[in-house]
Order: C-alpha cells, then structure tokens, then sequence
C-alpha cells in the first residue's frame, strides 16, 4: 500500500472493501470541509483584531443584517473568490503558503519567548494556581464539571491530531518510505503531545481562567487573541510601564498575534480547499462518481468538484450564520462541528486496523501489534473511546436542549455517509446494468 496514492481511501478499501472506504472517505472529507467552514468564519476575528486590535465581528452589521449573518455573507463570498482563484492552479498561492508557515513559526517562537520572559520576572508563579492533584483532574471552566462533560472532551483532544492521517497520502512519494513513514509518524505524535502540553502550561503564566475567560465577548474563535491580548498586559505589568502602558502592549501583542495567524491561514487556506478533494476523488477509481465531477480543467484542477465543495460550503455557512445566535455562540458551535466531524473519521480508520492485519494478501512494511489478541484489544478500546467522547458531547447537547447546536455538528458526517452511500449504490446499479446489457452504451446509464 505505501506506493499507492489514493491515501484514506487506499488504506479503507484494502482493508473494510470499496463499499466502505467510499462511505468512509465521505465522513472524512466532511471533517475538511467543516474544517474549512470554521476556518473561513474565524477570519474575519484575525482581521478584526489585526485593524483594531480587538475582536469587534459582534459589532459589524450590513444593512438589516445582525453580525453573525453579516459575516456568513462574508465568508460565503470569500469562498467563492478562494475557489475562483484556486481552480486555476497552486502556482499562484503557492509563496503565499510558505509565507504562511513561516508566520506561525514567528508566532510561535514569540509566545514561547514573551511567556518564559513574564515567568522569570514573577519568580515562576503561574497566574493559574496549580493544585496537584486537582488541577490536573478537574478543570476550571463551570460547564466542564460533570462526567458527561469531561469525558467529551476526548473530541477536543482528538482533534489535536486530527489531519495527522493525511500523511498517508504522500508515503508513497518519500523516500525509503519503509523506514521513513513509522518513524514521522511516531515522531510527529509524540511533538504533537508534547508541545500541546507546553503551551498550555506557558498560557497558565499569564491567563488566569476567571479573570480572562469569564468576561463577555471571549469564545472558541478569539481565544487565541484574548490570551495573546492578556500575555501583552501581564507584561506590561512586571515592565512597570502603568496601566496605560500595558494597555497600549496589550493592543500590540493581540494585533500581532492575529496578523500572524491571519497571514498563516490564508496560507493555507488555498491548500485546504484543494487538498482533500485531489486526495479523496482523484484517489478513487472515477467510476464511482458522476462523470464530470473527477474531470480535471486546463488548470489540472478539478474544478467541477471544487465549485461543488463550494456550494455544499456556502450552505452550511447559511444554516449556522443564520440560525439567531449570538457572535460567542456562533463561533463556539462553529468549533465544536469542526471538532465532533473531525473524530467520527478515525471511527473508520481504527476499525479497519484489524481487516488489515487480517489480509494476507497485503504487504505490511509497517509491522505493529504483531500478536492478535493485542491489536483486538487495542482497536476495541480506541473505538470504545471515540464513541463515548462522540455519545457523551451529544449527550450534554442534549442535556442543556442544545438540540440545534447537536443537529449541527452531526449533519456534516452523517450528511456526507449518506451521500456516499447513495453514491455506491448507483454505481452498483450501472454495474449490474453493463453486466447484463453488455450493448448498451456506458454513456447511458451514468
């Protein structure tokens, strides 16, 4: 399987059979395109921010139109300009995406720097009391105090690896990918971890949970913002440079930080609205789709699929712009959808770890869990851990009568497992039709 190019699909197909590689190829490109969804929606915080050096999105209005439908509108037209751009090939935007991961490292690199700077000078006292072993059981956010809760922020921790899967994509273009390919993927799990843990351990130096998140207009899409905003006036407080000083550093550090971040995302915007398209249909045998939705335009670009992507986008946009929520509300549904869409795919993919193993047909470069009893154990107890953090975030929905917000976030999967489906089941039809009228032309059962 490493030289195939089909990734998701290649690695479910060979494993559960075509049928559910395709259905579960359409819950994964679901999960990338809530991700766009999201994304698209928190760029105008990054440009509010950038401007004003505050997220003022709850403030804009169009006409008659309130704020969260004001920036549907917004992002809806966006898109369509990004797709515009983006059928006529990566050349263009490809120095934009380098210019892009180079912003984030500069982000990153500052934050690390300002926070160990702000920690020295306080004598290492975290604006976050620690409290072993309570601070590492129980979280300060009100609403994550029952079981329910808790255990559905497995969906949020998840989601920290979430894309990490891509990879398999492109192992057949490394080299000495038999080596290469289990020692990057190891790697990057264990960075990923480990550098998840430092930056929430960096952020306890200057963000105290009360004082910072329980204040009004702070939600899942300006957090980064606010804590940037915070770590500028903590600072300004141990430089002594008054209230208004730290004020006025306050205004640069979160202006700074939502320029950086606006620069990397729409670096890789352009990448993501093709990637998982070129990944997933041109990955796949093209007799399972329509017939000019695989086709590709002067560009190289599969246009037909994209404009799609783009409809299927705009709608989605609509129906939670739309809905009578609040800008905090709007952004935190947002990313609960991108995070609950972004988990349901490894539902899949774990699941067809023991249909691999199982065929012998395939050659295994990457040998894991070699004894059957382990591989059994270990697939049942990560599927069982998906689906109670998947169970236990519907449940709270349910529990506070979120029914909307829970529609929402389930659509995009469940939406998408559908239409793959139905997908299927048609090609299984024309098939069976050629099989039994070989003389009738291919043209007309399409």
């Amino acid at each position: 399987m490493r030289n195939e190019a089909g990734g998701v699909f290649s690695w479910l197909s060979n494993s559960l059979g075509t049928k559910w590689a395709f259905v579960g190829g359409f819950v994964w490109i679901a999960s990338w395109i809530i991700l766009i969804v999201s994304t698209v929606s928190k760029i105008w915080i990054m440009l509010s921010t950038t401007i004003s050096g505050s997220d003022q999105t709850g403030q804009w209005r169009f006409g008659g139109l309130d704020s969260t439908e004001t920036i549907g509108i917004l992002s809806i037209a966006f898109f369509c300009i990004v797709t515009f751009v983006a059928t006529k090939g990566l050349t263009k935007v490809a120095k934009l995406a380098a210019v892009g991961g180079i912003a984030a490292v500069v982000l990153t690199i500052f934050f690390c720097i300002a926070s160990l700077i702000l920690l020295s000078m306080n004598g290492f006292q975290l604006a976050e009391p620690m409290n072993l072993p309570t601070s590492l059981l129980k979280s300060p956010r009100a609403s994550y105090q029952s079981l329910s809760s808790i255990v559905s922020f497995l969906v949020f921790a998840i989601y920290a690896y979430a894309g990490i899967e891509a990879m398999g994509g492109v192992s057949d273009k490394m080299k000495n990918a038999k080596r290469n390919f289990p020692l990057a993927m190891a790697l990057g799990a264990f960075l990923i971890t480990m550098i998840y843990a430092l930056f929430i351990f960096l952020w306890g130096a200057s963000a105290n949970w009360s004082k910072v998140f329980d204040g009004s207009g702070v939600n899942l899409g300006n957090t980064t913002y606010v804590l940037m905003s915070n770590l500028g006036y903590s600072l300004g407080q141990q430089f002594s440079l008054g209230a208004a000083g730290a004020q006025t550093l306050s205004f640069w550090f979160a202006r700074f930080g939502s320029f950086t971040m606006l620069i990397s995302y729409l670096g890789s915007f352009f990448v993501i609205v093709y990637m998982p398209i070129k990944s997933f249909i041109l990955g796949t045998p093209k007799q399972l789709w329509p017939k000019a939705l695989p086709k590709l335009n002067a560009y190289g670009m599969p246009a037909n699929a994209m404009w799609m992507q783009a409809g299927v986008v705009s709608a989605l946009i609509a129906m939670t712009s739309f809905g009578g929520k609040s800008a905090v509300d709007f952004y935190n549904v947002l990313t609960l959808m991108d995070n609950l869409s972004s988990t349901l795919p490894y539902l899949f993919l774990v699941t067809a770890f023991p249909f691999f193993k199982a065929n012998l047909s395939l050659e295994k470069p990457f040998v894991i869990y070699k004894r059957k009893w382990v591989y059994m154990t270990v697939t049942v107890v990560v599927d069982l851990l998906l689906m109670i953090g998947v169970f236990s975030t519907a449940i709270s929905a349910i529990s506070e009568g979120q029914y909307w917000d829970l529609t929402l976030e389930l659509i995009g999967p469940f939406f998408f497992g559908m239409v793959g489906y139905v997908l299927f089941r048609l090609y299984e039809r024309r098939s069976q039709l050629l099989s039994q009228n070989p003389d009738v032309p291919e043209g007309l059962t399409k």
